[in-house]
């Protein structure tokens, strides 16, 4: 059975719906301010940000930490996996 992930905070479900309704911790609008978002690439061994290459064990390790190159500006957004 596949698993689903949050892009946001890498929380893991065995449904997109379930995934889907529940509020995200680490939603770009802030905590409680969204729902958790479909991570659409494949389950990996290491996920890499796409903005600057930073890797990481699991979704929730790489994007619990600010990303010095985020769009947004140095340290003003979160890591975010590549598909």
């Amino acid at each position: 059975m596949p698993n689903f992930y949050c892009e946001c905070c890498g929380t893991k479900s065995s449904s997109i719906s379930s995934l889907t309704a529940n509020s995200c911790s680490r939603h770009p609008l802030g905590p409680g301010k969204g729902k958790h978002k479909l991570y659409e690439g494949s389950e990996k061994t290491k996920y890499s940000c796409k903005y600057c290459g930073t890797s990481s064990s699991s979704i929730s390790n790489l994007t619990g930490n600010s990303c010095s190159r985020h769009p947004n500006g140095s340290r003003k957004g979160k890591h975010v996996p590549t598909l």
